[in-house]
């Protein structure tokens, strides 16, 4: 039986059991397995790795490995370009566009809320969000850990947090998003940018008669049509930019 020595870093230790978390060990193995392969059989999807060396070299994802091999394996790194030396993936993706699973429609409202390019499908089967994600260069957002082991995958991310405000914390300061922030620019139903409203007559019958004389500024989604205007929703959402924006390592639910 051959074996390698990884060690994992960062944040990649959330899929690891507490014996292997930050230090190196033994992974045994058969035959001459791709690191890609090797990686994930030990419980990491290949989606949220960055950069693989072996034996201090970067190598990509194809890579066979071999016996007595010194493996290191980094997350992700957004907020550092290290495309001069990585070898993992094609390229970094630097414009934030994400797709998400089902599970996390909070989540897409928060991120679309702060003007970030979301889908989330109501209804899509893991291969669909797979090949979303990889033919319109998304980072994928899921829960589902198998998901992000998909072939096709090439950026994405589990995220850790179950509360969606707790998510969009998580998630700005992963991808170290907080300078990328310009609010209320997307529809929040369909992520179709929004347009100002410049002759309030043209929407007046479609809106409530108190909203329409307390309101100046309105904003419209044509895709789908829905009307944006400064209610008490709007305040709501400032309070949650505030919180997230102002206190990044803090719960955004506290």
């Amino acid at each position: 039986m051959k074996s390698a020595r990884f060690r994992f870093y960062a944040e990649l230790n959330d899929f690891l059991p507490p014996p292997r978390r930050g230090v190196q060990f033994m992974h045994a193995f058969s035959g001459t397995p791709s690191v890609k392969d090797a990686i994930e059989s030990i419980g990491v999807p290949h989606g949220e790795v960055d950069l693989v060396l072996v034996d201090g070299e970067s190598v990509d994802f194809r890579f066979p490995l071999r016996d007595g091999a010194r493996v290191s394996v980094y997350p992700v790194f957004e907020a550092i370009d290290i495309s001069p030396i990585a070898r993992v993936r094609p390229s970094p993706l630097r414009e934030p566009r994400f797709v998400l699973d089902v599970h996390l429609g909070r989540l897409a409202a928060y991120l679309r809320m702060l003007g970030f390019d979301v889908l989330a499908p109501k209804e899509s089967a893991d291969a669909a969000l797979a090949r979303i994600s990889s033919e319109q260069r998304r980072i994928l957002l899921t829960r589902d850990r198998d998901l992000l082991k998909r072939s096709a995958v090439t950026h994405g991310y589990w995220v850790r947090a179950k509360n969606p405000q707790r998510q969009l914390s998580e998630v700005l300061e992963r991808f170290d998003l907080f300078r990328a922030i310009s609010p209320f620019r997307r529809c929040l139903r369909c992520n179709s940018p929004l347009e100002d409203v410049d002759d309030k007559a043209s929407i007046r019958e479609r809106l409530p008669p108190r909203i329409a004389d307390a309101h100046a500024e309105f904003r419209i989604c044509r895709s789908c049509d829905r009307i944006y205007w400064k209610g008490s929703h709007h305040a709501l959402m400032e309070r949650l930019i505030r919180l997230v924006t102002s206190h990044p390592n803090r719960d955004a639910s506290s």
